[in-house]
C-alpha cells in the first residue's frame, strides 16, 4: 500500500483510529471525528449574508462524555507528522483541551500544555499512543483533584436522548465552575455574553452537583418573574417535582415546544414555606423587602441552602447597600455562583471583589466570531438642535403659555426638561424610512426613550408615521413601560417569535436582566446610555441568532450619540458597518460596503468557496422613574432637520478614528509608502499596476471613495500622488468613466 497515495481521511481510517483502539479508547463513547465547535463566522454584505467556514477537529478524545481530554490534528501522508500540530494547538486553547497530537499516519507528535514536568512535545510510534487512564492521570495530576473532587468532576453532565449538546464554550464554563467548586471555592463568577445560554449554562453545573450529592438544596434568584418562568418549564424542567417557585401565585406557562405545563408553588396563602423541595426558585423581590415581614427568605435556616445560583449578577446583588446582598450573607455559608454578562465596570466592580476573578469569560466578540451571536451595523443620526443646542427666543413661550428659561438646552435636556416634539416626530419619520427602505415593516424593533413620557409621545408619533398599519392592527405600536398594563401584557407576544404583534415597541430604560426578543432587527436608542454595562446589555437584545425567521444580524440606529461606547478599550464586538447619512440621504445602510470582520478586518467582497450563503435578496424592559417629578418644558414649531457633522471610520485595528476620508486615506496610504520616491519605485516596479491597487483594497483602502470626495475622475496613480503627496493632479479621465484599472 503506498501511503502518500492515500487521503487525509484513508489516513485516519487505516492508520489513527485503530491506534487509538489499541491504546484502549472506546470509539462509541470516547472518539469523536470531524468535531465542528463553531458556527461559522456570519458575514453581511449588503443583504446578502452567509457563514464561513467552520472549525473543525479530525478528533476529540473524552474520558467521559463533555470532558474532553485531547484532540488529533491529521494530515494525509505527504505532510510530515507534526504539521498539524500548530492548528491544533489552536484549537485546544479554544477547547482549554490540554493534550495535542498530529499525525499523518506514520506515528505522533504529542503535545503537553499542562507543563507538568518532562518533554513538552515528544515523537511516538503509532502503538505508544496513551491510553486514556494515563492521559486522565495527568489530567486530573495538573487540575490537582483529590479522590473526593474526581467523584465531583466525572458527574456525567444531563441528556434528554436528543443528541443536542452543549456548546463547546459551555463545557468550558461548567467545567470550569464544577472544579473550581469541587476544590473548595465557595464563590463562583462565570462571564457570558448575552444570548450565549447562561441559564442553560447554570443548569447542567447545578444537575452535576445535585446528581452527585454535593449540593442538596439550591437556590436560583433572579429579578423578573418571566425569567424565573422560562427556566422553571424550559432548562430546568428535568429537576421535575423537586423544583418549586418561591411565589404564592400559580400559573400556567407555555413551554419553547407549545406545550404547557403549570409551575409548582412553594408559599402558602399566608406567607408560609414549604421547606420540602430541593430546588426553589425565586424573585428577589419576592422573598425580601424594606420591612422586616417582607424577609420571608429568614424562615429559612441559614444553612438551609448549601448552593446560591445569581443571574445578572451585576445588577446590584453584589453592591454593598443591596437589599439582595442581605440574602447572600444570610445564606453566607452557601456556595454562590453569579452570572453575568458585564461584570467589569467601575460602577459594579463590587461584583470582582465579591466572586473574585471570572473562572470562565467568554464574550461578545467571540460569540460573533464563532458565528453563535448576530453581529450589527450601526446607523449613526445627528439632529441639528442636538449638534447646535436650542436657544429660545426672547420671549419665547412653552405650550402652557409660560416664559421659557433663556439658556442653551442641548441632549442633556432634551426630553428631560425641554420637550421639542419636532424632534420626536422626526426620530419617528426616519424610523419609519428605515424599515420602507429596508422593504421589511415587520422587522419587530425596540425604541429606547428617556422616560415613560417620553416613549408615549414617541409611540403616538410612530402611530401617526404608521397609520395604514395600526389601522390593520393597533399593536403594530405599543408602549412597553412599568405600570402600563395593556403594554405589559402584549410582553409575552412581543418575545414570541411566531407572534406577528407589537412590531414597534417604545419603552424607556433598559433593565439589565433583558428580555430575549430573539426575532429583534432594529434597536433604536434616543437616549443617553451611561455606562458600558448598560450599554452591552442593550446591544444584548439583538445578538440572538433566529434561523427560522432568517434573522441573521440587527441594525442599532443611534440618535443620541451613545455608541461612543465604541471607543471604549473595554468594548468588545464592534459593528461589521457604521453608516451617517446625510440630511438628504437614504436612512438605510448602502448595501455596497466592503465587509469587515469582529477585528476591523476587510473580508472579500463575494463569498468564498468555503461560505454557505444562508439569506439573501420578559419581563419589563424599564424600570420606574426613581426621579423626583419635574415638570417638563414643551415647546412647538421650534424645528428639527438632519445634519452630518462627522465622519468615523473603522481603522486596521477595528476602531473608530474621526477625521476627514481625506486625512484617514493620506495617513494610511503615507504609512505605506515612506515618501513620493518609495512610491515611484513600488510603482515602476510592479508588474501589474493593479497589483498595487489590489493590496490597497485588501488594507481597506479602495481609492474609488477618495475619488469620489474629492469630486475628481483621476487615474490612480496621480490619486495616491494627489492625496498622499499633494502633487498636483496632470491625468483627468472622462467623467463618464469611473476610475480605470491600470494595467
Amino acid at each position: 500500500m503506498d501511503k502518500h497515495a492515500l487521503s487525509e481521511r484513508d489516513i485516519c481510517t487505516k492508520f489513527i483510529t485503530p491506534a487509538l483502539r489499541r491504546a484502549g479508547w472506546d470509539v462509541m463513547s470516547q472518539i469523536r471525528e470531524e468535531v465542528s465547535f463553531t458556527k461559522g463566522r456570519i458575514i453581511v454584505r449588503g443583504k446578502l449574508v452567509s457563514r464561513g467556514k467552520a472549525k473543525r477537529a479530525d478528533y476529540a478524545l473524552y474520558y467521559r462524555p463533555n470532558i474532553p481530554l485531547a484532540l488529533i490534528e491529521a494530515k494525509d501522508n505527504s505532510y510530515g507528522v507534526g504539521d498539524g500540530m500548530q492548528q491544533g494547538l489552536d484549537y485546544a486553547t479554544t477547547l482549554h483541551i490540554p493534550f495535542v497530537f498530529s499525525s499523518n499516519g506514520d506515528g505522533f507528535v504529542f503535545h503537553d500544555r499542562t507543563g507538568s514536568g518532562g518533554a513538552t512535545e515528544t515523537n511516538l510510534s503509532l502503538d505508544a499512543f496513551p491510553p486514556p487512564a494515563e492521559l486522565w492521570g495527568r489530567y486530573r495530576a495538573w487540575k490537582g483533584l483529590t479522590d473526593q473532587a474526581e467523584q465531583i468532576v466525572l458527574q456525567d453532565y444531563f441528556e434528554d436522548g436528543s443528541g443536542k449538546g452543549p456548546r463547546y464554550y459551555q463545557v468550558n464554563a461548567v467545567n470550569a465552575a464544577i472544579e473550581a467548586i469541587a476544590k473548595g471555592s465557595d464563590r463562583i463568577l462565570l462571564v457570558m455574553a448575552t444570548g450565549t445560554g447562561k441559564t442553560y449554562t447554570a443548569f447542567q453545573i447545578l444537575w452535576r452537583l445535585w446528581k452527585a450529592g454535593r449540593k442538596k438544596r439550591i437556590l436560583y434568584l433572579a429579578d423578573r418573574n418571566v425569567l424565573i418562568d422560562q427556566t422553571m418549564v424550559n432548562d430546568f424542567r428535568p429537576f421535575g417535582a423537586a423544583m418549586a417557585k418561591l411565589s404564592t401565585d400559580a400559573k400556567t406557562i407555555e413551554r419553547d415546544d407549545g406545550s404547557v405545563i403549570d409551575l409548582t408553588t412553594a408559599i402558602g396563602r399566608h406567607r408560609r414555606i414549604d421547606t420540602a423541595y430541593e430546588i426553589y426558585l425565586g424573585l428577589y423581590q419576592a422573598i425580601t423587602g424594606p420591612e422586616e415581614r417582607q424577609k420571608i427568605f429568614r424562615e429559612f435556616s441559614r444553612e438551609f441552602f448549601d448552593l446560591i445560583v445569581i443571574d445578572e449578577c451585576h445588577r446590584g446583588s453584589a453592591a454593598e447597600d443591596s437589599a439582595w446582598r442581605e440574602i447572600l450573607e444570610y445564606f453566607s455559608s452557601a456556595t454562590q455562583i453569579g452570572l453575568t454578562a458585564t461584570p467589569k465596570e467601575t460602577k459594579y466592580v463590587s461584583n470582582i471583589d465579591y466572586f473574585g476573578p471570572p473562572v470562565y469569560s467568554y464574550s461578545l466578540k467571540e460569540g460573533i466570531r464563532d458565528g453563535f451571536l448576530a453581529p450589527y451595523k450601526v446607523v449613526k443620526v445627528h439632529i441639528d438642535r442636538d449638534v447646535e443646542g436650542y436657544r429660545p427666543q426672547k420671549g419665547q413661550l412653552d405650550r402652557e403659555g409660560q416664559e421659557v428659561e433663556d439658556r442653551i438646552y442641548n441632549t442633556k435636556d432634551f426630553d428631560h426638561t425641554l420637550v421639542l416634539d419636532d424632534r420626536t416626530k422626526l426620530v419617528a419619520r426616519k424610523v419609519t424610512e428605515f424599515l420602507k427602505e429596508s422593504g421589511d415593516r415587520f422587522q419587530k424593533a425596540i425604541l429606547f426613550c428617556v422616560d415613560r413620557e417620553h416613549a408615549g409621545r414617541m409611540r403616538q408619533a410612530l402611530i401617526n408615521e404608521n397609520a395604514d398599519l395600526v389601522a390593520e392592527n393597533y399593536r403594530y405600536v405599543m408602549r412597553i413601560v412599568g405600570g402600563d398594563t395593556e403594554g405589559e401584557e402584549q410582553l409575552g407576544n412581543f418575545i414570541d417569535p411566531e407572534s406577528k404583534y407589537p412590531v414597534l415597541v417604545t419603552t424607556s430604560r433598559l433593565l439589565s436582566t433583558g428580555v430575549d426578543v430573539q426575532t429583534c432587527r432594529l434597536i433604536v436608542l434616543d437616549r443617553e446610555v451611561g455606562s458600558m454595562t448598560e450599554f452591552k446589555q442593550i446591544i444584548g437584545r439583538g445578538t440572538r441568532v433566529h434561523e427560522d425567521t432568517r434573522k441573521f444580524y440587527f441594525t442599532l440606529i443611534d440618535f443620541r450619540g451613545a455608541t461612543s461606547h465604541f471607543a471604549d478599550p473595554d468594548f468588545d464586538g464592534e459593528p461589521v458597518q457604521i453608516y451617517e447619512p446625510g440630511e438628504n440621504e437614504p436612512i438605510a445602510p448602502p448595501d455596497d460596503v466592503p465587509p469587515t470582520g469582529v477585528d476591523g478586518e476587510r473580508l472579500p467582497e463575494t463569498p468564498g468557496e468555503d461560505e454557505i450563503i444562508v439569506d439573501g435578496e420578559s419581563p419589563d424592559i424599564s424600570i420606574s422613574e426613581g426621579e423626583e417629578h419635574r415638570r417638563k418644558i414643551y415647546v412647538d414649531g421650534v424645528g428639527a432637520k438632519i445634519v452630518a457633522e462627522r465622519v468615523e471610520y473603522l481603522d486596521e485595528n477595528g476602531k473608530l478614528v474621526t477625521e476627514s476620508l481625506r486625512d484617514f486615506t493620506k495617513k494610511a496610504l503615507k504609512k505605506r509608502f515612506a515618501s513620493l520616491d518609495d512610491f515611484l519605485k513600488r510603482w515602476k516596479a510592479a508588474e501589474r499596476k493593479q497589483a498595487i491597487l489590489d493590496e490597497l483594497e485588501a488594507e481597506g483602502l479602495p481609492l474609488d471613495p477618495i475619488a469620489e470626495e474629492l469630486g475628481k475622475d483621476l487615474d490612480p496613480f496621480d490619486l495616491i500622488c494627489h492625496v498622499a503627496f499633494d502633487k498636483k493632479p496632470l491625468i483627468y479621465l472622462s467623467p463618464s468613466h469611473p476610475m480605470k484599472s491600470p494595467t
